[in-house]
């Protein structure tokens, strides 16, 4: 039976319970519906909450929804250029912490736990990252779902790059006008919670505001090949040709 991957913090949630954490579980596509939306302090700031998210769609068209057709790429090439966000903007994870709170950004159990990890670092220096958002079955797999591993090692193949564990809560802020239904995941290496369940990191909005959430990240995690994934733009890239093979599964989850 699966298990659910996270739930909002300060809200709530019922995840759509196709959504899996255990190893080999299922990560469908989530739809977090709220019955108790968040209260947030210090509304002026806050930037997550569902008015504002409304109001910041309608303001800001900087952004193109990440949703696009389901047709197959070659090559990282064939993909343009998603969105450009800043990292190494905060001094330490805790005032990354405080910002998402200062925001009002809902922040799910377990990527709460990510976020206080030892292994959870930022970047020492600002940095523009150039990010990509495609979907599993643009990378080529036709079946239902395909495991974590080989979306990681078809990605490589294609010229992505794994991103940094900071993007995905620096995503969370940088993304006010995420469109409401959508849900990104990042790929990057997992991070182990205090239990040791390895965890990869999700920006949503499940229509009552901005979330973060934490999704299993075992390699043989199972995923819908319509789940989209945000990556790193990286240099020039070869494209590949057929199925490619998987690469080895993914490095050890951190501490």
């Amino acid at each position: 039976m699966n298990r659910i991957a996270d739930r909002e913090v300060g809200c709530h949630a019922t995840p759509d319970r196709s959504a899996g954490r255990g190893r080999g579980g299922t990560l469908m596509m989530m739809g977090t519906i709220c019955t108790a939306c968040l209260v947030f302090a210090g509304s002026a700031s806050a930037q997550c909450a569902a008015r504002d998210t409304l109001q910041n769609q309608l303001r800001l068209k900087k952004t193109p929804p990440a949703t696009t057709p389901q047709i197959r790429i070659n090559s990282a090439l064939d993909l343009p250029l998603w969105k450009t966000i800043t990292i190494g903007t905060f001094r330490d994870p805790l005032s990354l912490v405080n910002a998402l709170d200062a925001a009002g950004c809902g922040v799910g159990d377990s990527a709460g736990e990510v976020l206080t990890r030892p292994a959870f670092s930022v970047n020492a220096a600002a940095k523009d990252v150039n990010l990509v958002a495609v979907s599993a079955a643009e990378l080529g797999f036709q079946t239902d779902t395909v495991s974590l591993a080989k979306i990681y090692a078809r990605a490589r193949a294609l010229g992505f790059g794994l991103a940094a564990a900071e993007i995905a809560p620096q995503l969370r802020l940088q993304y006010p006008d995420q469109p409401i239904g959508e849900f990104l995941t990042v790929g990057m290496e997992p991070i182990k919670t205090w239990k040791g369940d390895p965890v990869i990191l999700s920006v949503a909005n499940g229509g009552a505001g901005l979330i973060l959430i934490g999704q299993d990240g075992g390699p043989d995690a199972e995923v819908s090949v319509i789940s989209r994934f945000v990556f790193v733009r990286l240099g020039e890239a070869m494209p590949v040709r057929g199925d490619a093979k998987a690469a080895p599964l993914l490095g050890r989850p951190s501490p």
